[in-house]
Formats: structure tokens, C-alpha cells, sequence
């Protein structure tokens, strides 16, 4: 077993851009784990309508 290592998690959320509104959009969290145990998130990513890749901190979150 590694001490130290990088994951991928792709979940669903819901997201708001003033330009389409709310949508519905898969987000891909990069983590770094010591011991098996997270430890903090390195990067968020969410893949467009048209199939382009983005960072996350240009939208919100929709509550």
C-alpha cells in the first residue's frame, strides 16, 4: 500500500452559469490521500455541454 496517493471521484451536481442557467453537469474531484484517509482536494474539473473541460471556480454552485 502507497502512504500517498492521488484519486479520481466523478459525481453528478447541479451548477449555475449566468449564461445556460442551472444545469445538471458531471464534476471530477482530484484528492490526496495519506494512509487511505483524504487529506485535501487538489483540483475540480466539469466537462461542458459541448464537450470542452473547465475549471470549476467559473461557476457556482446552485443551491
Amino acid at each position: 500500500m502507497k502512504l500517498v496517493r492521488n484519486d479520481r471521484k466523478t459525481r453528478v451536481e447541479k451548477r449555475y452559469t449566468p449564461e445556460m442557467g442551472r444545469l445538471h453537469t458531471k464534476v471530477t474531484y482530484i484528492c490526496k490521500k495519506i494512509l487511505g484517509l483524504p487529506c485535501r482536494t487538489l483540483h475540480k474539473y466539469r466537462e461542458t455541454y459541448y464537450g470542452e473541460v473547465k475549471d470549476c471556480r467559473e461557476c457556482v454552485i446552485h443551491r
